[in-house]
């Protein structure tokens, strides 16, 4: 196997949660680490490179000079990733796709063999007006990177929490079993859940990147069952005491109550039987390919922490008084 022991790595992008994380992680390794974005959503990490690069401009003279080992990236626009590979054809590319690329949801333990994809969309689609073209594009972007690139990694992420989350739905359970009290726990307690640290899965990435592997991998961590998932998270921020009353989800729905995210959401619960694949894939092939995951209750504890230092920081779901009248509803 090829491993570099010092690598010239392109991340496009750089200054947002994942890429950011690959970004310090690689230059944390060594590496020389060039970020290839707007520079408008933040800092890239100490001690990478900046090229400032719209990606609907042409490529930076910085960058088609060539010469870099590989490429990581996470783009969804196909336009976008056509033109960077056209720009760097010989680098290894690790191309951060997910798994809402696959087109069944309800199948659980699947892999990257066994479940089908949806149609790829091969025009760049305003997610704004057509949030479901996300997968499509996606499907799109694997096949241009898998195509046309000298070789490739292509990993498909889940829910990706941790420090820095800018979707605040993994959040939510850190800071509310950090309160303690009565907690409504949503769904069944046997419902499987999976999210990847963004420290791990950007440690995996560079990884990927050293050894040039190749394949397609989902980027997952383990599946486990809520009320062990919940317990972990709870260990993490401490014993605070947090008492749990399980609300099944047909109660929840018509308390009106929503799924996965958003203001007036329990995170992390999904509707049963039709996303019991969705937070269930298999793992085994990414622990195999390197990938190493820490605990649950570590990422609880240093979100918990990372919403201390940042109090603006986004978190999603119910507020504490509408989980109280949740409660008290579900109860009598």
């Amino acid at each position: 196997m090829f491993h570099s022991d010092h690598m010239r790595l392109v991340v496009l992008g750089g200054t947002v949660f994942l890429s950011h994380a690959v970004a310090a992680d690689a230059v944390a390794r060594g590496h020389e680490v060039t970020c290839a974005c707007r520079g408008t959503s933040g800092s890239v990490p100490e001690g990478a490179r900046l090229v400032t690069w719209d990606r609907d401009q042409p490529v930076p003279a910085e960058l088609a000079e060539g010469g870099f080992d590989a490429v990581v990236d996470v783009a969804r626009h196909p336009s976008r990733v056509r033109s960077a590979v056209a720009a760097l054809p010989d680098a290894h590319w690790v191309f951060v796709s997910t798994v809402n690329v696959y087109a069944d949801d309800t199948t659980p333990g699947g892999t990257p063999g066994t479940i089908p994809l949806r149609d790829p969309i091969t025009e760049d689609v305003d997610l704004a007006e057509d949030p479901e073209a996300y997968g499509g594009m996606k499907v799109a972007c694997e096949r241009i990177v898998l195509d046309e690139a000298a070789s490739a990694t292509v990993v498909r992420p889940g829910l990706i929490v941790g420090p820095g989350d800018p979707t605040g739905r993994f959040s939510y359970w850190p800071r509310r079993l950090a309160r303690g009290g009565n907690v409504l726990a949503p769904g069944s307690p046997d419902d499987l859940m999976q999210v990847i640290d963004v420290r791990d899965l950007a440690a995996w990435i560079v990884t990927l990147a050293e050894n040039r592997t190749e394949g397609v991998y989902d980027g997952v961590g383990e599946p486990m069952e809520m009320w062990r998932m919940l317990g972990e998270c709870a260990a993490g921020v401490g014993d605070t005491g947090a008492a749990y009353t399980w609300v099944g989800q047909d109660r929840l729905t018509e308390l009106d109550v929503e799924p996965w995210m958003g203001p007036e959401s329990i995170p992390l619960w999904l509707p049963r039987p039709d996303y019991d694949g969705l937070p269930t894939h298999d793992v085994e092939p990414s622990l195999s390919a390197g990938l190493e995951l820490r605990s649950i209750a570590e990422t609880s504890r240093d979100t918990l922490a990372w919403l201390e230092e940042q109090p603006d920081a986004p978190v999603s779901g119910i507020s504490a008084e509408r989980e109280a009248e949740l409660l008290r509803l579900a109860t009598t």
